[in-house]
């Protein structure tokens, strides 16, 4: 449970190296880091809300 925040930190960072990869800016970029905070943030809520309910 006390790693969930792993999931968006590790997306992003591939997201960096795909936007670099490409010759891309990070302010080209941003779209699809709000997407990965985004869903990643309702998926570690609902993640977290079942280990809660399953404990």
């Amino acid at each position: 449970m006390t790693r969930l925040f792993l999931i968006p930190l590790i997306l992003c960072l591939f997201w960096v190296f795909f936007l670099k990869a490409n010759k891309l800016t990070l302010k080209q970029g941003k779209q699809g880091f709000i997407y990965i905070i985004g869903i990643s943030g309702g998926l570690i809520l609902i993640l977290t809300v079942l280990l809660l309910l399953t404990a």
